[in-house]
């Protein structure tokens, strides 16, 4: 019998909330262009407060990924915690109306849902706070045996590793993935994030843990200490078998056992928000092992995704991805 889902995605419940700013705006606020920073309480209230206008959407790395699979005509689920607000409902019903099947509980007594502020200046970059909320209040109890032991796939977020808290239930995922013969995909997420765990992250690395790894430029280097790209893409093929490397502009590198193929990107509409496209980049490439295509045939699929989330405002696809395949003859 065929697993149910070909991807289970864990990480963080988030609520994006999407503003658009004039890149003087955002000066004006302080912030650093292009970064990602996780926020307290207060401060998440005081950028929520300023971006009161901004558009709602359920967000979140690895959310995002489930929801690209889906788009795709995958079959995807993700493993994340909201709390019991009007935002964790806003969370719930926008994976709920994509197909993401979403059916853990939400966290009690806990500071409300996470949201990021995603600043978005025109030239599409974007500068994102995050106050995780309850989104690290992912326990062992979450992670169901039969949800794992049921994929194809099972996607970890790099941020994950920003929350003590979610280290068991992280750790009972990738024990049930080896446990059921389930390939292990990781994203390294963001540089900020590899710089702060990297022994962590190498150590899951270097034990054999990873079947797919994804990471940015940036990312991979931080990662490996390495004096550059070049020397990354060496390095990285003695660490898992699969490293799917994204460059923005200049497409994608996949390094296999077979050698490694550069991949050049999906030409995007235009280019509003890069919210979302290493995410939906994921995506495509998941949802391409699952059908059984070549490396480079799932870099070609996580391309468009990732051009077409790039064409729109926030993390998620507008267009079905199912559609844009077929018209590109990618599936």
């Amino acid at each position: 019998m065929s697993p149910p889902y070909d991807v289970v995605a864990v990480g963080h419940a988030i609520v994006d909330v999407v503003v658009a700013v004039e890149a003087e705006e955002l000066a004006a606020t302080g912030l650093t262009p292009g970064t990602m920073t996780l926020i307290g309480e207060e401060e998440a209230e005081r950028l929520y407060a300023a971006g009161a206008a901004g558009r709602e959407v359920a967000g979140g790395s690895a959310a995002n990924t489930a929801v690209g699979v889906a788009s795709l005509g995958g079959s995807a689920a993700f493993v994340g915690r909201v709390g019991d607000d009007r935002l964790g409902k806003v969370f719930v019903d926008d994976l709920a109306a994509v197909g993401v099947d979403f059916d853990t509980p939400p966290a009690a007594d806990v500071d409300g849902t996470g949201r990021c502020i995603v600043f978005v200046t025109p030239d599409g970059e974007r500068t994102m706070r995050t106050y995780l909320g309850a989104g690290p209040h992912i326990g062992e109890d979450c992670v169901d045996e039969a949800l794992i032991g049921g994929a194809r796939l099972v996607y970890l977020e790099g941020y994950l590793w920003d929350a003590a808290s979610a280290a068991a239930a992280v750790g009972r995922a990738i024990s049930l993935s080896r446990r059921s013969g389930a390939q292990l995909a990781l994203s390294l997420s963001d540089p900020g994030c590899v710089e702060r765990h990297r022994e962590e992250l190498s150590e899951l690395l270097t034990a054999g843990a990873v079947d797919v790894l994804f990471a940015n430029e940036a990312e991979i280097v931080e990662l490996l200490g390495a004096d550059g790209f070049d020397s990354a893409v060496e390095e990285v093929g003695r660490l898992c078998p699969v490293a799917a490397l994204t460059r923005g502009e200049l497409g994608s590198v996949v390094v296999t056992a077979a050698g490694t193929t550069a991949v050049p990107a999906h030409p995007p509409r235009r280019v509003v928000d890069t919210t979302g496209a290493g995410d939906l980049y994921a995506a495509g490439f998941l949802y391409g092992m699952c059908r059984h295509l070549p490396p480079e045939a799932c870099a070609r699929l996580g391309g468009l995704a990732a051009a077409e989330v790039i064409s729109v405002l926030g993390g998620r696809p507008h267009a079905r991805l199912a559609d844009l395949a077929a018209k590109s003859g990618l599936v």
